[in-house]
């Protein structure tokens, strides 16, 4: 029985940054992943993978569309759709065997199936999918024992009562990410950060896109100030939505009608023909089948394993991190968790500050935060002041041609503490990271707003924001 001083089960963002941190520490360390690729569903079909099509398919966009503007005239542009998936699943292939290169350098012992709790120190691998499951010490399984396990599971695209997937017509991120024909009309059932990514992908690819969000407004967990003006350039771009929209149906109805197959039905809303339906009403913990029972631990009402703050189990020696355990289901998140949590097991302390992780949704423009929503401030009666810059004062964002959007700083009305910071606009995702590092280090708006900012650049409406708290902004 292969033994080992930690077992990682999950080779996701969180999972293969806790082998490496874990076997930079000294540990012996094993990874058990299902699939044969590692980085999980980040990597493989998710952010990696999407992120790689929005660039293509915003390239195309501006191509046939903005670059006469600068004084670029083109001829006659045509989409190669199959290069284009063939560019991004490289992008993948490419990533992932950096990951198994980086386990080989560092000697972190690497098992491909599905891993089992089967006791405390115990995990037994089978190989596949988690069903059907051969008993533990049969031929097709694989016995471990380690001190310490730390599960990091992920998670998996969320159902939706009604909406019957077929995996192909009727599918999650997963399928979206590899169409081989642009949709004549694809409806996006969820306005969150992945339905809008995906969905813009399509529509700037020729897809007539239609938005179905339950909610009264989009990007759910946004500053709405924020989603509000998104909201408005997403419909400049010719993106269809319906709010408020309860989604009680969705099915392939091939017999009426071959080239619209698929039925969406929801209240208030005549029922929807299209060619394709994406399901994106969010994730849920990966956490079924993993043995939890057999160390006597329990899921949570959302179906995440409880831990601490040091993420720890109620069952000495077991962690959970990602987007198995609370908070938001962030790539970044669960590495950073990853990093605290062997830390912890190794020198004692580990910490993750999670006012300072920063989000991002990489649609045109960019939508970036960090901290608290105005919202969320006032739910918590919490006196505080506001600083908003405009992209279009920037000189950077007019070279670009990118006027569009703004930068809203929020701070503590009495110390001037940094509280959250929320960015809708060119390179958003980017400039979040001052932000993010300032709300670390617990900076002030006069801290961010006394910083020497190079010109021109985008960051520079940082800077004019942090101003504009206190009133003083210099190009407002």
């Amino acid at each position: 029985m292969p033994q080992h001083d930690l077992i990682v089960i999950g080779g996701g963002p969180g999972g293969y940054v806790a082998a490496i941190r874990a076997a930079q520490l000294g540990l012996n360390v094993a990874c058990v992943e299902r699939e044969a690729a590692l980085g999980g569903t980040c990597l493989r079909v998710g952010c990696i993978p999407s992120k790689a099509l929005l660039e293509s398919s915003a390239r195309f966009s501006e191509i046939r569309g903005a670059l006469p503007e600068h004084g670029i005239r083109v001829g006659q542009v045509e989409l190669d759709l199959p290069a284009m998936l063939r560019r991004k699943d490289q992008i993948v292939a490419t990533n992932v065997k950096g990951i198994e290169a980086l386990f080989r350098k560092h000697r972190v012992a690497r098992y491909t199936g599905h891993a089992r709790l089967a006791g405390p120190g115990r995990v037994v691998v089978t190989p596949g999918g988690p069903t059907p499951r051969p008993p533990a010490g049969s031929a097709a399984t694989l016995e471990l024992e380690a001190r310490h396990i730390i599960l990091a599971p992920g998670s998996v695209s969320a159902p939706l009562p009604g909406v019957e997937l077929d995996y192909d017509r009727i599918g999650t991120s997963t399928e979206a990410l590899s169409w081989t024909a642009v949709p004549r009309h694809l409806v996006v059932i969820g306005a969150g950060y992945i339905g809008l990514e995906l969905g813009s992908v399509w529509r700037r690819l020729d897809a007539r896109v239609t938005v179905l969000e339950y909610l009264d407004r989009i990007l759910p967990g946004t500053d709405a100030e924020i989603a509000a003006e998104a909201l408005k350039l997403f419909k400049r771009q010719g993106l269809e939505f319906h709010l408020g929209a309860r989604v009680t149906k969705a099915w392939r109805d091939g017999k009426s009608d071959e080239d619209l197959p698929c039925v969406v039905e929801c209240e208030g809303l005549p029922p929807i023909r299209c060619d394709r339906v994406l399901l994106a009403v969010g994730r849920t913990p990966n956490t079924a089948d993993l043995g939890l029972e057999t160390v006597g631990l329990r899921l949570d009402e959302k179906g995440r394993i409880p831990v601490d703050q040091d993420f720890a189990t109620g069952t000495p020696g077991v962690y959970a991190i990602g987007d198995a355990i609370r908070g938001p289901m962030l790539a970044h998140k669960a590495q950073e968790e990853g990093v605290a949590c062997v830390e912890r097991i190794v020198t004692g302390y580990g910490h993750v500050n999670y006012d300072a992780i920063p989000a991002v949704c990489y649609t045109e423009p960019e939508i970036a935060a960090v901290g608290r929503t105005e919202e969320q401030l006032k739910a918590e009666d919490r006196a505080y002041r506001v600083g908003v810059f405009h992209f279009r004062g920037n000189g950077r964002a007019r070279a670009l041609g990118q006027i569009d959007g703004r930068v809203k700083v929020l701070a503590d009305a009495k110390t001037d503490r940094l509280l959250g910071v929320h960015i809708i606009g060119p390179r958003a995702g980017d400039l979040i990271a001052e932000a993010a590092v300032a709300i670390e280090f617990g900076a002030s708006s006069e801290d961010l707003a006394r910083c020497c900012h190079a010109h021109p650049t985008l960051a520079e409406t940082l800077k004019e924001a942090a101003l504009a708290v206190d009133g003083r902004p210099i190009h407002a």
